[in-house]
């Protein structure tokens, strides 16, 4: 039986509690009074927009909590995992990520590159990670066929001793148990179709946000108080249980329209449509040059095979390039202000050294440079208060997404608001289910707000809300297209409900 056949039975119903009572006569004596404002003219044009704008709100919020909350339940139970991920790590991980005594110097990089080198043969060297603090050990990234074309072979050794403590396949700057953490949240391990779970739960995580935030600031209230702090003392029931979803989604809203946002930047749909759109406002995220002068070549003047030797096998052979080694690029990259947690990346490719700066906690230090390899001298510079604004957004976006930016309290903060979620969905259930028509039938769930909502609104404002909605389903092509799939079962469900309601009064 579809959702909007639920009738009332034809038995007396059992007692509803008073709670529910007093939520059912205040949610009709508000629709009433807004109505008849409507109706007299007697309220402001803001009271006639909202009270035509309502049931179409409600009902939008009805169906998007009832359809998509199960997948914004598992976005957020995987986030609180992946938030609390930081931490585990530390200790998972605390061989590979610590030494085991604190010396009175370190060893050069290029000491400490052999002696990874050494341990894992078959690698080839790409990135070298000093530790951001004296108690952490050197990070050397390899390539390797041992671990996945999407991982890195990644050599833990003691920058004081050159001890090997550990080798782990990881991505970025993530070790295995948070690697898989992330991927779990992002696709659920189901690769690319596993992706458009966490678009559409990003999709809508917005929407379902804002709506609720207007409903909730909408109603009347006997007491201020009750906009921000759940009534603890209501009687047991929907009452008690839409105060406590109102509050806490209120608290929340924040937060979850920034997750959304920042979700969807790197989404395959949107993500590809909010890249187009920052690349053409000029906020598109620079890098640093690291192109050198190879050298007389043909387009120099030069002869561009000199200097080249033909092997045995007959192909060319290119000759060693100079290169001032690691240490002596990490000195010159010193010396122009990069300083903190750095990122060293090795050349390849005709290019040089990249050195970066990786410390994204507030005060963040993102600045990076370029060094010639055959001369140690700094060839670009590229620096954070350089960026474009919207990318520095995007960049602290998604770093408080990720918890990176504000540390502990930013991956507490993330566990808080996915708990929040988690209970949010949980007490919309809750409400469906204390809000069904009868109480002695446990299986029954209650009922939409009934259909037809949108022949409310004035033309002035259906027409410029339809417009925008198209734009926003065409930018974010998940939500558009869901939202097509919900009307178009809407509209099949009412259609075989007036069938089945037509066949019932002609029989009768």
């Amino acid at each position: 039986m579809a959702i909007d056949e639920i009738q009332d039975a034809p038995v007396q119903d059992p007692p509803l509690d008073r709670g529910a009572e007093e939520e059912r006569e205040q949610e009709q004596g508000q629709e009433q009074g807004q109505e008849q404002e409507q109706g007299q003219g007697g309220g402001s044009g803001r009271q006639g927009a909202w009270s035509a704008v309502r049931p179409l709100l409600l009902r939008v919020h009805f169906y998007a909590g009832i359809l998509i909350a199960p997948l914004l339940f598992v976005a957020a139970a995987t986030g609180l995992l992946y938030a609390l991920s930081f931490q585990a790590e530390k200790i998972v991980y605390s061989d590979e990520l610590t030494v085991a005594k604190v010396g009175s110097s370190a060893l050069p990089l290029g000491e400490q590159v052999k002696a990874a080198q050494a341990a894992a043969p078959k690698g080839e060297v790409v990135a070298v990670w000093p530790g951001p603090d004296a108690e952490s050990t050197t990070r050397v990234i390899m390539e390797s066929p041992e671990v996945g074309q999407d991982r890195t072979l990644t050599v833990f050794v003691d920058p004081y001793t050159a001890e090997v403590r550990g080798e782990l396949a990881t991505s970025g700057d993530a070790l295995p148990l948070r690697a898989w953490l992330s991927e779990f949240h992002a696709n659920l391990q189901l690769g690319d179709f596993g992706r458009n779970y966490s678009e559409l739960a990003a999709s809508w995580l917005w929407v379902v946000a804002l709506g609720g935030l207007a409903l909730w600031v909408g109603r009347r209230r006997s007491r201020k108080a009750q906009l921000v702090l759940p009534e603890r003392k209501a009687p047991a029931g929907r009452r008690r249980t839409l105060s406590w979803h109102g509050t806490v989604g209120l608290w929340a809203v924040a937060g979850l329209v920034v997750l959304s946002a920042t979700g969807l930047t790197w989404s395959k749909y949107a993500g590809e449509n909010i890249g187009q759109l920052q690349d053409r406002l000029g906020g598109a995220t620079p890098s640093v040059s690291a192109a050198v002068d190879g050298g007389s070549g043909a387009g120099a003047g030069g002869d561009e095979h000199a200097g080249h030797q033909i092997g045995a096998d007959g192909k060319m052979i290119m000759p060693p390039r100079a290169d001032v080694g690691i240490d002596e690029a990490v000195e010159a990259a010193r010396a122009a202000g990069v300083t903190e947690s750095l990122q060293i990346t090795l050349p390849a490719g005709g290019k040089g050294y990249v050195v970066k700066e990786r410390d994204k906690q507030v005060p963040v230090h993102l600045d990076a440079v370029a060094v010639d390899p055959a001369d140690g001298r700094v060839v670009d510079e590229l620096r954070f208060a350089d960026y474009p604004v919207l990318a520095k957004l995007t960049r602290f976006g998604i770093d408080v997404h990720m918890g990176l930016m504000f540390g502990l309290v930013n991956q507490l903060a993330l566990a808080a608001l996915a708990v929040g979620v988690m209970f949010l969905v949980f007490w919309g259930y809750r409400m469906w289910w204390l809000r069904r028509p009868t109480k002695d039938r446990a299986l029954s769930v209650g009922r939409p707000q009934p259909r037809g909502a949108w022949r409310r609104l004035p033309v002035t404002l259906l027409l410029p809300l339809a417009a925008v909605v198209a734009l926003v389903g065409w930018f974010v092509p998940m939500l558009g297209i869901s939202l097509l799939v919900f009307l178009l079962v809407d509209v099949a469900l009412g259609w075989v409900a007036k069938r089945r309601r037509a066949a019932a009064a002609v029989s009768a």
